[in-house]
């Protein structure tokens, strides 16, 4: 995925809100900026870091601006939340996770489950289809750990139950946590922030439900996944 324009500079002052952060650009302008994302961003909010933008011309949007990537523990980060569905689908075409590349089909946010929508479907006459869930993932609190999820999260718990559902109706279901940072060699759980996550994932797995750990490389001009990543024991059956 290619940044096009390019991504612009500038200095976090401070994140708030949720979804709002003010930055001050280049020139020494303040202004407030769109944050994509739902989670606690748990080491990317210190005041002073650099952080890069894309700018939009769209007159709907009340923030030209949208936050896009964070430079955080020496590496660049992406938490736009709203990109880990398209990354996956690279990442898939590109054989990064299992053989799901050779599925004929591949359509994204498709009705499942109750009031719910699966990021990606892919069908194949002979093997049927398949049901992919993606999670972006940019924690990282020992070195070369990649976690998730950075605060509790009862609608990703809602779908780990929904995929195990398909995988026990005969489908197949896989987790894709997507790793939108390149300083990471290993994927975990992060049991000790939402324990209830954990422990729906461990039966979601028990269910037949797969997963995959796919490390993208960041960069101000594009977003690249790269690597597929062992996940961390435990998986099922963790305390």
């Amino acid at each position: 995925m290619i940044f096009d324009p390019p991504l612009i500079e500038a200095r976090l002052i401070r994140r708030y809100k949720r979804f709002l952060a003010d930055v001050t650009l280049e020139d020494g302008r303040d202004i407030t900026v769109s944050v994509p994302n739902t989670g606690s961003m748990m080491g990317l909010t210190s005041p002073g870091s650099r952080v890069f933008l894309s700018r939009s011309d769209d007159p709907k949007r009340k923030y030209a601006h949208r936050l896009e990537l964070v430079e955080a523990d020496g590496t660049l980060v992406g938490i736009n939340t709203g990109l880990p569905n398209r990354l996956a689908g690279e990442a898939i075409m590109a054989g990064l996770v299992s053989d799901l590349d050779t599925y004929p089909t591949i359509r994204r946010e498709q009705k499942y489950g109750t009031n719910s929508r699966i990021d990606l479907l892919l069908e194949d006459p002979a093997r049927g289809r398949a049901y992919v869930e993606v999670k972006n993932v940019h924690l990282m609190r020992e070195r070369g750990l990649a976690e998730f999820p950075d605060t509790k999260t009862a609608r990703g718990a809602k779908h780990l139950r929904e995929l195990g559902d398909m995988a026990e109706a005969g489908h197949r279901a896989v987790m894709v946590f997507l790793i939108q940072r390149a300083d990471c060699d290993r994927f975990r759980l992060c049991r000790d922030l939402d324990p209830d996550y954990a422990a729906e994932f461990d039966l979601a797995t028990a269910r037949g439900v797969e997963a995959f750990a796919v490390r993208c490389q960041i960069s101000t001009d594009a977003i690249l996944p790269d690597a597929l990543l062992p996940i961390d024991e435990p998986l099922a059956g963790a305390a």
